[in-house]
Order: structure tokens, then sequence, then C-alpha cells
């Protein structure tokens, strides 16, 4: 089982926790310096994991098993996994492994039935489908809504502001994910000198 709980650090502390989106050491270095609270990682996380003592969460097709030696947590994009008992299968893979599991969901209809089949401890709630009148704010904060109580939720909002943040914390979001570029504006730190 990891030693940094990636669950554990979006859950503790007073208000929201920054999750930066990050792709190589330099940026993973840059976002701790900045006080994110984790990181998400898309590719290979061998060399971020190495730059920094962040937990990670992957975003990735890869196999769980390699997950296990180089990241915290995962992620389950719930339309992606059709109703065969793909979903069942990697989510409880993915937890005797140790790793926490966060499922992807983009609707209130896959809040359900993520809750009906797998009971998720970690939403990542994601504005893929906002219609033209919506924000990606507002799709994220409807999916909130129906998020229960005592989950944890993360807002997948690459570019936002210190103002969205701050109304996504009043709505009860646990955490936010956001580009690793500046994240000083969200955490309240100065960007580093470079």
């Amino acid at each position: 089982m990891s030693e940094r709980s990636f669950s554990h650090a979006i859950a503790e502390g007073d208000g929201i926790s920054v999750v930066a989106a990050v792709e190589d050491a330099d940026g993973a270095r840059a976002a701790e310096a900045q006080r994110a609270e984790a990181l998400v990682v898309t590719r290979d996380p061998t060399a971020v994991r190495a730059a920094s003592s962040l937990p990670i969460l992957w975003r990735s097709d890869s196999r769980l098993d390699d997950a296990g030696s180089v990241a915290d947590a995962v992620v389950l994009v719930f339309n992606a996994l059709e109703d065969d008992g793909r979903l069942e299968e990697l989510h409880a893979h993915a937890l005797a492994l140790g790793l926490d599991c966060a499922v992807e969901v983009r609707d209130e209809d896959e809040v359900d039935q993520a809750l009906d089949r797998v009971d998720p401890e970690i939403f990542v709630l994601s504005p893929v489908e906002a219609d033209r009148d919506e924000t990606p704010l507002d799709v994220v904060l409807d999916l909130l809504a129906a998020v229960p109580a005592g989950k944890l939720a993360i807002a997948d909002l690459r570019v936002t502001t210190p103002d969205e943040v701050q109304e996504l914390e009043r709505a009860g979001c646990d955490a936010v994910i956001v580009s690793g570029r500046d994240i000083s504006p969200l955490t309240g730190e100065p960007p580093p000198e470079v």
C-alpha cells in the first residue's frame, strides 16, 4: 500500500485542495513549490515520482499493475468501461493493489450507475458533456450535487480562476484539477522564481 495516500491529501486540512496536472519532473517540482496537494499525470509518472513527494493520480489506460509502483491513485473513466463487468474488475484490482481509485463521471446518470456498480469513494467530475449554454463550472456544480455526502469530489477544470475555486469550495467540492503551469493564484503562493 502506498505511503502517500491521494485521498488523505485531498481530504485533510481546511478548504479545497489544488491538484496540479503535470507532465514532467520540472512541472512536478514547480507545482509542489506552489503548494499543490497532489499531482495528476497522463504519461508515465516515473520521472514525476522521482521529483516529488506529492501523491500522484495516474490518468492512463496502462495496466493497473504498472500503476502500483509509480502512482498512488488511478482514474477509471466510467463511459469507457461498458457494462460488462470491467469497471467492477478494475476497481477491485486497483483497491487490492493499495491504490485509491477515482471514477470519472460526466453526467448525473453516470454518478448513479457508478454508485450502484462500485460505490467509489472518489469521483472526478468532468465537464466534457457541457451544453453550449452551460459553462464547465455549471456542469461540475450540477454533478457535485449528485455526489452523496461522505464521498470525495474532484472538479476537473484545467483552466479556472480563484473565484471559481472559491465557488467550488463553498459548494463542498474537495479538490480541483488545474493546469500545473502557475497554480500560485489558486493556492495563495507567489509563483516560483525562474
